[in-house]
């Protein structure tokens, strides 16, 4: 099962916004983040796929849940203007934004453009 971040949560695993506007990313394997809501269709679609690539990719890459009805605030520091959004964080540089819905197969290619991963 792939984990839910929460506004505190995600200020303890990737990154504080509310003490610093430049990136500094604070954890120690890239992440994939899933901002989705619990009506949203596609969001629904997408959700057994992150959950199996949690579970091949466990222990290498990160993958986490932030649900946009609960965690507006987080999703509004994002500029998640529709979901689902993927944020890709590699371990340096910055975070890439992806939206809309994907593949399996467009995910693991993702992970090698943007996380940089094998």
């Amino acid at each position: 099962m792939t984990e839910h971040l929460t506004k505190e949560s995600f200020k303890e695993k990737i990154f504080d916004y509310t003490k610093s506007e430049e990136w500094k990313f604070l954890g120690d394997r890239p992440v994939l983040i899933d901002f989705y809501a619990e009506w949203c269709a596609p969001c629904k679609m997408l959700s057994p796929i992150i959950d199996e690539l949690a579970t091949e990719y466990k222990g290498k890459i990160d993958i986490y849940k932030i649900d946009t009805q609960k965690e507006q605030e987080l999703a509004g520091a994002f500029g998640v203007m529709s979901i689902p959004s993927l944020l890709f964080i590699p371990m340096e540089g910055k975070p890439k934004m992806v939206t809309g819905g994907r593949s399996k197969e467009e995910l693991k290619n993702l992970f090698k453009d943007l996380l940089k991963f094998q």
